[in-house]
């Protein structure tokens, strides 16, 4: 793989670390209440699921991870899918801007897997 699909798909992963600590860990928070337009009681109350919404985040960072240290194509190209789809579902069923935050570098980061 190029180094810009590399560097493409390791930004990829760290969004989606960065995704797992803040559902998993800042959801509560006055920063992570700020993020998602929640009240104190909203997040206190759906805690259990952004938590589980984080770990699978991290799931998907992890194969990122996984694919990039083997430098296997086929691994970051699933794992990168996967991204995409998550994100247009996000896209379609929460906030529209999901979608540039989470599936437009995922397929930018799959073009570049692919194509460099």
């Amino acid at each position: 793989m190029s180094t810009l699909a590399n560097v493409l798909v390791a930004l990829v992963a760290a969004l989606h670390l960065f995704f797992l600590v803040l559902e998993m860990f800042l959801w509560t928070t006055p920063y992570g209440r700020r993020v998602f337009g929640l009240s104190e009681a909203a997040a206190r109350e759906t805690a259990k699921l952004a938590a589980n919404q984080g770990l699978y985040n991290g799931f998907l960072a992890a194969g990122l991870v996984w694919g990039l240290w083997l430098q296997d194509a086929a691994i970051c190209l699933f794992f990168l899918a996967c991204v995409t789809v998550a994100g247009l579902f996000g896209a379609w069923t929460v906030k529209r801007s999901i979608l540039f935050v989470q599936a437009l570098p995922a397929v930018a980061a799959a073009a570049a897997v692919h194509y460099l």
